[in-house]
Order: C-alpha cells, then sequence, then structure tokens
C-alpha cells in the first residue's frame, strides 16, 4: 500500500464515504437505524484495504452526496456516472446496473416510455439525481417537476396530480404496492451506471487506485455477494471495464 495514496484518500486521517440513502438499492437503514448496504458494504472494504478507519457521511439524495465528493467534504461516494458530475469527480468504471423506470396512474392514457416526451406532460424527478439529470438534456417537450429527493418522486406527483413518475425501478415498484391505482410502463428508459468516485482533485493514481478496487471487487464475487446478502433485486453486477 502506497503511503502517498492512503494519505490521498485520508487527508482528515479517515476515510470519509459519501453514502446517499436516496437510492434504496445501494443503500438504507438497519433495524438499529444505522445505514446499511451495497455502498456501504464497498466503503468499509475500501477502508479496511488502504489501513484507515471509516466514516460514514450520510445524505438524503445524490445532489448533496455528489456536492460532498466535489467540495472534498468526503474522499469517495458513490453515484451514477453523468457528465455534469464528472466535472468534479473523477469516476470509476460501474460496479452495478439499474434500470430507470417510469411510473403512471392505472388510468392513464401514456402506455409506453416514448409517449412521455409531450407538451403538456409533467414528469417528477428527484432534484439532482441521475434521472433529473439524464431527463433534463433528453426530454424535449415535456415539463420537468423536481421533488426534493428521490423517495419523495412519487408523493410529490400524488400531491401535484402530476403525469409521470421517473426513478428507480425498484422504488417505483415498491411506492407502487404502497399507495395502489399505478402501474410502470414497459421496459425502462435509460440503464443507470453506478461506480464509485473521489474528488477530480486528488492524485490521478488514488483515481487509479479506485478504480482497480473497483474491477477487483467486480471479478472477486464482492459486488454480486453484497447484492445477494442485502436481497436487492433488478440490478445486475456490471461487466469488466
Amino acid at each position: 500500500m502506497d503511503a502517498a495514496i492512503r494519505t490521498a484518500f485520508t487527508p482528515t486521517g479517515a476515510l470519509r464515504a459519501s453514502i446517499n440513502l436516496g437510492n434504496p438499492i445501494l443503500a438504507g437503514r438497519d433495524g438499529a437505524g444505522e445505514p446499511a448496504g451495497v455502498s456501504v458494504d464497498l466503503a468499509r472494504a475500501f477502508a479496511e484495504l488502504i489501513g484507515a478507519p471509516l466514516e460514514l457521511v450520510v445524505f438524503d439524495s445524490a445532489g448533496k452526496s455528489v456536492e460532498a465528493v466535489t467540495s472534498e467534504q468526503a474522499d469517495i461516494g458513490f453515484f451514477a456516472v453523468d457528465p455534469v458530475r464528472g466535472a468534479g469527480i473523477a469516476f470509476t468504471a460501474p460496479y452495478v446496473l439499474i434500470e430507470g423506470a417510469y411510473l403512471v396512474a392505472q388510468d392513464s392514457p401514456l402506455q409506453s416510455n416514448e409517449e412521455v416526451d409531450r407538451p403538456g406532460t409533467r414528469v417528477a424527478v428527484g432534484k439532482g439525481s441521475a434521472y433529473d439529470l439524464y431527463l433534463t438534456r433528453e426530454l424535449k417537450h415535456a415539463e420537468i417537476v423536481r421533488a426534493p429527493t428521490s423517495p419523495a418522486v412519487v408523493d410529490t406527483w400524488r400531491e401535484q396530480r402530476l403525469d409521470v413518475a421517473a426513478g428507480v425501478k425498484q422504488q417505483l415498484e415498491a411506492d407502487a404496492r404502497r399507495v395502489g391505482g399505478v402501474r410502470l410502463l414497459p421496459g425502462r428508459f435509460m440503464v443507470i451506471q453506478q461506480a464509485m468516485g473521489c474528488p477530480r482533485s486528488r492524485p490521478a493514481a488514488a483515481a487509479q487506485f479506485l478504480a482497480r478496487f473497483v474491477e477487483d471487487r467486480k471479478a472477486d464475487g464482492f459486488v454480486a455477494h453484497t447484492l445477494q446478502r442485502h436481497g436487492i433485486q433488478g440490478a445486475s453486477v456490471a461487466p469488466a471495464a
């Protein structure tokens, strides 16, 4: 272990890992209220690898988690790869692939993903989420309405009587069971590449070390095992870079 790389990841003496609780596939809270999930397991494994104490910096939205790493208030994080975020974050290759889906009312006239981008259609997304960034670029006619966090998307959609809710497919499926009278449009509108990242201001060697860590954890089955251990459905291990 190169001491310079350890120092690059621990400027405060501990490895500060930014954890986004807004994506239930990656993280949530366990029965004791402590952060748990795939990203937490990876953070612990990386801290153990570099021989550093781990400090979890927990947020309720992707936007806040991104800002923490970009501003160097955290040393690593777990994000959907996006070119906007890439200005301040050095991403690894993805370790998990997740589907993005649309949810509509049971009696909605919308039947396919392609029908969403029309004048007059209002789409709820989590502010600063990968879906927000992607749909901001891709939707040319529909209007985007931003909920404060991704888990709040369906409630915002209901309260404001919007047309479509966009988000992690598994989150929307759970919300559908909770609220009833809704359905998901068939298929997906995007595939999200979930990766690790560190501040772009850190040495290139540190970013390369983190990238190698991700490749090794995909190759040795760690990512697959943690997905299985946490009962995650609908997410798959990304292929080797």
